[in-house]
C-alpha cells in the first residue's frame, strides 16, 4: 500500500511540474507576443489579439516530451 502512494504522490508531482511549465511557457508566450507587438505599432487590441494568437500556437509538444521533439527537429538535447 504504501509504494502505491508513492507511485501516486511521483504522479501528483510530475502532474504539477507539467502545469507550471505550461502555465509559464503561456505567460512568456502572451508577454513577448503582446511586447513585439506594441513595437511593430499594434494597438491594445491589436496586441491582444496577437497574445491569444500566440497562446493558441504554442508548441505543448515541446513541454511534454522535449528530448522527443529535439530529436525530430534534428537538434540534440544535452
Amino acid at each position: 500500500m504504501n509504494v502505491m502512494n508513492r507511485s501516486e504522490e511521483f504522479m501528483r508531482d510530475d502532474q504539477q511540474r507539467l502545469a507550471q511549465a505550461v502555465r509559464e511557457a503561456c505567460v512568456e508566450a502572451a508577454l513577448k507576443a503582446y511586447e513585439e507587438a506594441g513595437v511593430s505599432g499594434l494597438c491594445h487590441e491589436g496586441r491582444w489579439e496577437i497574445a491569444v494568437d500566440a497562446l493558441r500556437n504554442l508548441d505543448l509538444a515541446a513541454l511534454i516530451d522535449p528530448v522527443d521533439v529535439h530529436s525530430r527537429s534534428g537538434k540534440v538535447s544535452s
